[in-house]
Parts: C-alpha cells; sequence; structure tokens
C-alpha cells in the first residue's frame, strides 16, 4: 500500500505527459490509500476541465466514480492534531500535510510531485516529478 497525493491520481486518469508514470506505478503498487480530501480536490481538478470544456459532464461523473474505486477502500482519515503539528514544524500546506499524516499513520510512503512534503519526517516521499519547499 501506498499514500497517494491528488495530482498522482490525475496523472493516471487524466492523458498528460505523467500518466505513463502513474500507470507504471498503479501496476507495481495496486492497494492506494489518501484522506477523504482527495474527493474534493480531484473534483475541483475536474471542475476546471469542465469548465475549460475539456471534459463533458458524463466523463466527469466517469472519472470520479473510476477514482472512487481506486481510492474509495482505504481512505484514511486523519486527526487535525496531527495535521497541525506537520504544519508547524514545516512550510507544508495543510492540504499536504494531511497526506503526509496519513502515510505515517500507515506507516507506507507518500507517492507525490510536491516534494515540499518530502522534509516532514522519517517518512520518505517517492516522487514522480517537482521542486522543494
Amino acid at each position: 500500500m501506498i499514500v497517494v497525493a491528488t495530482n498522482v491520481l490525475v496523472y493516471l486518469l487524466l492523458l498528460g505527459p505523467r500518466t505513463e508514470k502513474a500507470e507504471i506505478l498503479r501496476r507495481q503498487e495496486r492497494q492506494w490509500a489518501a484522506p477523504p480530501l482527495w474527493r474534493s480536490e480531484f473534483s475541483n481538478v475536474l471542475t476546471g476541465y469542465l469548465r475549460r470544456d475539456l471534459l463533458d459532464l458524463p466523463r466527469a461523473v466517469a472519472l470520479m466514480e473510476e477514482a472512487e474505486l481506486i481510492l474509495a477502500p482505504h481512505e484514511e482519515r486523519v486527526s487535525t492534531e496531527h495535521v497541525l503539528q506537520l504544519v508547524s514544524t514545516s512550510r507544508c500546506t495543510s492540504y499536504d500535510c494531511e497526506f503526509v499524516a496519513a502515510a505515517q499513520q500507515l506507516s507506507v510512503p507518500l507517492v507525490t510531485e510536491v516534494s515540499r512534503v518530502n522534509p516532514l519526517g522519517r517518512l520518505a516521499s517517492i516522487k514522480l516529478a517537482g521542486e522543494g519547499c
């Protein structure tokens, strides 16, 4: 099992330059987890695609359903206290820290392109690409 940031899910389900890497990751690790925040973040990405007419509504709904099949079985609730402890020792957003907290709770790697989550503890992030804080 791994915790994946929402951007990794986006790369998997919306065709782009990082889709192949996300597909390889999915074949290598079938159990993906995330905090419930992923739903709002992914829905917001779909909203952007809808508003720019890059997706129609039925396709957006289908993508959300596909994402739910991947992540809903392994949603990891995190405590606000844990997230704020991480926030207080980093420059990361509370959004990023929710994913870090989920990975720490499950004692599994966090996969993201946002390397700024890497300094937040003993947990090593696997990055598809990205810059630091």
